[in-house]
Order: C-alpha cells, then sequence, then structure tokens
C-alpha cells in the first residue's frame, strides 16, 4: 500500500491543549488522546489524519476507521478541531467536511455541555450527514443524499458497528435527524 498522505500530525499539545478554552477543566482534557487513524479520501488515495477523543473510547474508533479502510468509506479530512483553520469553531469544522470529536462547547442553542466536550462523540463527513431540524441544516448548504460517498444510512456498515459498539446515531433520532452524529456516554 502506498505511504498516506498525512493530513495533520499535530502533537497532543497542539491538537488538545493549543487555544483551549480557559474553562475548560483539568478533568476533561487530561483524558483525551490523539488517535492516528488511516482513511482512504473522496480523492480515491490513503490519508492520515487525527481524531481527539476520550481515552476509553479510542479502541471503538480505531475499530470504525479500520473498518472504513476496509470498505473504502471516504472521509473528506479528519483533522483536530484546535487546528488553526478551525480554531474550535464547530461551523467551520462542519463547513469543511471535516470529522472530528472532542471539541470543548455546549450543545447548540442550549448552556449544557455537548457530549464533544468530554470527547464522547464524533461528527463524521457533515456536509454530506447534515443536522437536520424542521427548516435548520447545518452546515449551510449541506444535502442529505444517501446515494453519495460518505453518506451514512441506517443500514450503512459504519453506522452498524458504531451500534454494535454501542453508540447512538443521529440519525435515529425522532425530533431532528443528526446523521453525522454519533456518541457515548462514559456515565453509568
Amino acid at each position: 500500500m502506498n505511504s498516506p498522505i498525512i493530513d495533520s500530525s499535530m502533537t497532543r499539545e497542539e491538537a488538545i491543549l493549543s487555544n483551549l478554552p480557559n474553562n475548560c477543566p483539568d478533568s476533561i482534557f487530561e483524558n483525551q488522546m490523539v488517535l492516528n487513524v488511516a482513511y482512504f479520501g473522496f480523492d480515491s488515495k490513503l490519508h492520515q489524519g487525527q481524531v481527539v477523543i476520550h481515552k476509553a473510547l479510542a479502541s471503538d474508533i480505531s475499530q470504525i476507521f479500520d473498518l472504513a479502510l476496509k470498505i473504502q468509506f471516504p472521509f473528506e479530512r479528519v483533522i483536530p478541531i484546535s487546528q488553526a483553520d478551525f480554531l474550535w469553531n464547530d461551523d467551520l469544522s462542519m463547513s469543511a467536511n471535516n470529522t472530528s470529536a472532542f471539541n470543548y462547547r455546549v450543545k447548540a442553542g442550549k448552556t449544557e455541555l455537548s457530549m464533544h466536550a468530554r470527547g464522547w462523540a464524533i461528527d463524521i463527513n457533515p456536509r454530506v450527514n447534515p443536522y437536520i431540524h424542521s427548516s435548520i441544516v447545518e452546515p449551510a448548504g449541506a444535502i442529505y443524499d444517501p446515494a453519495k460517498p460518505g453518506t451514512l444510512t441506517m443500514k450503512h456498515p459504519i453506522v452498524q458497528k458504531f451500534k454494535k459498539l454501542g453508540w447512538i446515531w443521529g440519525g435515529d433520532w425522532e425530533s431532528l435527524k443528526d446523521y453525522q452524529h454519533f456518541e457515548k456516554s462514559l456515565e453509568s
């Protein structure tokens, strides 16, 4: 297999602590790890990116990326959201179709922490797997078309693998659809 195109090779300091919001508790950021992942890109080439995820969920994410590579499921990019193009901005990351996990932030339109703030969630290819609630579609201009490469559906092997590992998929929610979103709580 050819050498991968390196999309991200950040250190832990760069990927987690660089410009991290000051109010992020030590107990949260200390549990995050940087996971190097190989993936098939939309350009049909092998890439290497990085996911920042809670260390207890790293094995699950490794299994997901192993399966994705095996079935050549494409990712646009997989770069920590602390990277200079995003600087912890979820909207910028989604608009770039970036797959990311840890992001210390509250839920959109709420005051409670997002599952991403704990490293317990990952968003995959947001431009083809958008968040849809009534007339709101995020990221702006995204279209959910199950026939497009990189799109997730109920029967997709990636969705099925996440569920087998105990994750919840936002595409199953009834009041809204968040096709990009997978989460797994570590609280009992």
